[in-house]
């Protein structure tokens, strides 16, 4: 069952994304990755936000650097959660995407993590998740104790 659904501005922004992987992988959380800008690709972009309802995702995570209108546009054609996760890239090395995400219109409404916080971001989507899922309500509840009590 898929659960999560991981979109990515650019393949560049792959590597950023591994903290989020390791996170839902540890979470048995099924995921999928696409790449998919919403500047160079506008038609897909919004077929993969309409249609992934339909598909079995739940939450959905989008990164983008620069403008990062990636999550907005996400946002505006699902009634998903969407999760953005602003990536450090160009002059101002992601504070662009950051402001970009934050500031959405009223009822486009995006989550955003930090700056490069992939794992905040899939940390979020397991709490959205946990909302309906006691079993993984349990394993979150888990892993918050073990940061008050670090190995």
């Amino acid at each position: 069952m898929k659960r999560v659904l991981i979109i990515l501005g650019s393949k560049t922004d792959e590597p950023v994304c591994k903290g989020a992987t390791e996170i839902l992988t540890s979470f048995d959380l099924d995921y999928e990755f696409q790449v998919s800008s919403a500047h160079r690709n506008p038609e897909r972009t919004m077929q993969l936000a309409r249609q992934a309802e339909a598909e079995g995702f739940e939450v959905i995570i989008a990164a983008a650097g620069m403008a990062a209108h990636l999550p907005g546009v996400i946002a505006a054609h699902s009634v998903l959660p969407v999760i953005g996760l602003p990536i450090a890239s160009g002059a101002l090395n992601g504070v662009d995407a950051l402001y970009s995400i934050v500031q959405m219109p009223p009822g486009v409404p995006v989550a955003c993590v930090g700056i490069n916080n992939a794992r905040n971001a899939a940390l979020l989507a397991i709490q959205i998740l946990a909302g309906k899922d006691a079993e993984l309500r349990e394993k979150f509840r888990i892993y918050k104790a073990s940061l008050a009590n670090p190995a």
